[in-house]
């Protein structure tokens, strides 16, 4: 075969700036100034730890559809699981979540899916059971969880259930004495393939009321299927359940809260914000590598970074991440502050991933046709954004739901 006629090795190679001690350059108000020196010591070694096992392995695990296990006992040595509810080494108390949207964002400027990996077990199946579960409950659950030695998944969406799954939810539970009878398919359930417990959301027959219910990974009567071909977040393990006759105590019904969705509803409240952080932190990460990219590559005998239309598009790139930046920091405070709504949490939900699919199209333009390839990064963030922007409720759903807070009138079609 001829020799190349040019050195491919001497391309442009951007990448993430991964030192833990230095601020992140996509923070260009200072957001993190918002956290306690505490707080900032815990992002630098989750930062640390980002860089040295998680940045490594996901490109290759995103090409090859995998989730890396090893990086459960890494998290899990991290002790970060528990600090929404007081159960990590912080203290007794749950911790601000200004703080730990912050560390959604910096796992998701790493990686988007282990972040999802990590909100799905830390925020839906963990928040479930402290929402909806007895103290009882919740002390046989969760300090394991917070441990990571048990992993939780979420079971709500169904294949004909989405954005409606709460008013026509197809999956039932029916009381046959001290147990439940649950029957029904879920789909889209992040985490399941691997997760020791999912919590399933069910119609109860005889009240029309949905539960929740703890049902173990291996449950008799439950088949757990892979979804195979996605084109974004490609390490998060999503998976079709299928749910033919499945028994469940009575005692594993998530009997506290409201004992209905209503308890789901607030879990959705929570971790709708989360989804903020994670559309926030996938556009820091678009915005650093393009910048590297423009300072690197060269064009008309000069690094693209200086043409003015290369600084448009990085200016609003940066316009966008700090806007969303002050959306979720914001968002966090409120519902820290007891004051925080479905309207809040929906319309920070829907702005920062709209920016954000903004954010990745911009950089991925920049980085022009070298942006298609995956070790070049912005691909990953350009491909997993798609799917950012359309879970924890669609662009559509909050856009509507925060229309009905200012305006007073339901556009929702019944």
């Amino acid at each position: 075969m001829p020799e190349l006629p040019s050195d491919f090795s001497a391309l442009p190679r951007p990448a993430l700036d991964l030192d833990p001690d230095r601020d992140a350059i996509a923070d260009f108000y200072d957001y993190a100034d918002l956290l306690t020196d505490d707080e900032v010591a815990t992002l630098r070694r989750l930062r640390a730890y980002l860089a040295r096992d998680v940045a490594p392995v996901v490109d290759d695990a995103w090409e090859r559809a995998e989730f890396p296990m090893q990086l459960v006992k890494g998290f899990a040595e991290l002790d970060l699981a528990g600090l929404p509810y007081g159960l990590a080494g912080m203290g007794d108390e749950p911790a601000r979540r200004v703080f730990t949207g912050f560390l959604h964002a910096e796992i998701a400027r790493v990686d988007p899916s282990v972040n999802s990996f990590f909100g799905i077990h830390t925020g839906l199946a963990m928040g479930s059971i402290w929402a909806g579960g007895t103290e009882e409950q919740r002390q046989r659950w969760l300090p394991a969880m917070a441990r990571m030695e048990t992993i939780g998944a979420f079971g709500l969406t169904e294949p004909h259930g989405g954005s409606d799954v709460a008013g026509g939810m197809e999956t039932t539970a029916r009381r046959d004495g001290d147990h439940w009878v649950l029957e029904g398919d879920k789909r889209w359930i992040g985490n399941a393939p691997f997760a020791d417990v999912i919590v399933i959301w069910a119609r109860d027959l005889e009240t029309n009321e949905v539960r929740g219910f703890v049902v173990p990974g291996d449950a008799e009567g439950m088949t757990i299927a892979k979804i195979e071909g996605k084109t974004a977040l490609r390490i998060v393990q999503n998976a079709d359940i299928a749910l033919r006759g499945v028994r469940v105590p009575d005692e594993d019904r998530l009997a506290g809260g409201t004992g209905t969705f209503a308890d789901a509803g607030g879990v959705l409240r929570v971790t709708r914000g989360n989804a903020s952080w994670g559309a926030t932190g996938t556009q820091m990460a678009a915005y650093e590598l393009a910048l590297d990219y423009a300072r690197q590559r060269e064009q008309f005998g000069r690094p693209i970074a200086g043409f003015q239309l290369m600084q448009e598009l990085l200016v609003q790139m940066l316009g966008n991440v700090t806007a969303s930046l002050g959306m979720a920091a914001r968002n966090a405070q409120l519902l820290d502050d007891g004051r925080g709504s479905d309207a809040h949490s929906a319309l920070a939900k829907e702005f920062c991933a709209s920016r954000m699919r903004e954010t990745v199209a911009w950089a991925r333009q920049l980085v022009g046709g070298n942006g298609v390839i995956l070790g070049n990064g912005v691909a990953r963030y350009f491909a997993d954004a798609e799917a950012l922007y359309s879970f924890e409720g669609t662009r559509e759903m909050n856009t509507l739901i925060v229309g009905k807070a200012i305006t007073g009138q339901s556009a929702f079609v019944r």
